[in-house]
């Protein structure tokens, strides 16, 4: 049994067993430590955790100036607010200066269910991966968060790195090592590549094996946004009907975008699942949201056969 089935708690375990040997990692947090799991690493290391509350642009440029020092800042808030507060100052300073800093969104997509559109965040990996200089990595599950969260902190630069908030089943092996750009076949197909991220890697794999005697399904665990390795995503797509991209995040932009820009000289066609140019809203629990918003197995199923069907 996999040690973790939530990236948050994921994450700030990881931080802390990274911490115990790396003096450099410092840990900030917008009065959100109890959500984002920093308050882990504020237990074990007080005197390298940063209270700086609801303050996320001051918080960035604090991060921005322990980077200058060569410490490893860390930066956490919601999904919504770590960018979208602090965007100048991730653009201004450590973008442009390719300070080391991570910025750990959290709570993204859709996975804060009952606070609506303020807090639900659909646009991060668009904003981030616009951004010359920027990692961008949104890891499937806890499994992949450990080894995803040894990575950047080993990766000399900007990263941005979204989690959920939910606990869900993991969809990736426990312990493999985690390569920035390096794309993740989680089953192989001839028919029908699907790419997916996130918690939408589980049921990318759900539908495939709903579609087995029927559709060719190859499932893709594309966790690292950016940088694209447009060869290896190529190599991929050879010899296929078509594509489908599957995100918890606006079609414009993301992940879904990013496939597009790679394999346009292969004139593959292409459908895409995520929301659809909409904000969020409240939910009862995760599951009614993500099926109000179209992210769904079924509706995953659906885009494969309209490809299949198609070519």
């Amino acid at each position: 049994m996999s040690r973790f089935t939530n990236q948050r708690t994921a994450y700030g375990t990881t931080l802390v067993e990274l911490g115990k040997e790396n003096k450099k990692i410092v840990v900030l947090d917008a009065d959100l430590g109890g959500s984002t799991m920093g308050k882990l690493f504020e237990a074990e290391y007080p005197e390298r955790h940063f209270e700086c509350g609801i303050a996320e642009a001051n918080m960035t440029s604090m991060a921005a100036g322990l980077a200058q020092t060569g410490l490893i800042p860390l930066t956490n808030s919601f999904a919504v607010f770590a960018g979208g507060r602090a965007f100048d100052q991730i653009r201004q300073t450590i973008a442009i200066g390719k300070l080391n800093v991570k910025v750990i969104g959290s709570s993204s997509g859709f996975s804060d269910f009952g606070d609506g559109a303020t807090h639900q965040c659909v646009e991060d990996m668009a904003v981030f991966r616009a951004v010359p200089n920027m990692t961008v990595i949104c890891p499937a599950d806890a499994n992949e968060t450990v080894e995803a969260t040894k990575a950047i902190i080993d990766y000399a630069g900007p990263v941005y790195m979204r989690l959920n908030r939910n606990d869900y089943e993991n969809v990736t092996e426990e312990g493999r090592k985690f390569v920035i750009g390096q794309p993740s076949v989680m089953k192989e197909g001839t028919d029908v590549v699907v790419f997916a991220c996130g918690i939408m890697v589980g049921m990318a794999l759900e539908a495939a094996k709903a579609l087995e005697g029927k559709v060719s399904v190859k499932v893709v665990n594309q966790a690292t946004i950016k940088p694209m390795n447009t060869e290896a995503v190529n190599k991929l797509v050879e010899g296929c009907k078509g594509v489908v991209t599957v995100e918890e995040h606006n079609v414009m932009g993301g992940l879904g975008s990013a496939i597009a820009e790679a394999i346009c000289k292969s004139c593959k066609p292409i459908e895409f699942v995520g929301a659809k140019d909409t904000f969020g809203c409240s939910g009862h629990n995760y599951k009614e949201l993500l099926e109000y918003q179209g992210l769904t197995v079924e509706n995953i199923v659906k885009a494969v056969e309209k490809i299949a069907g198609n070519c």
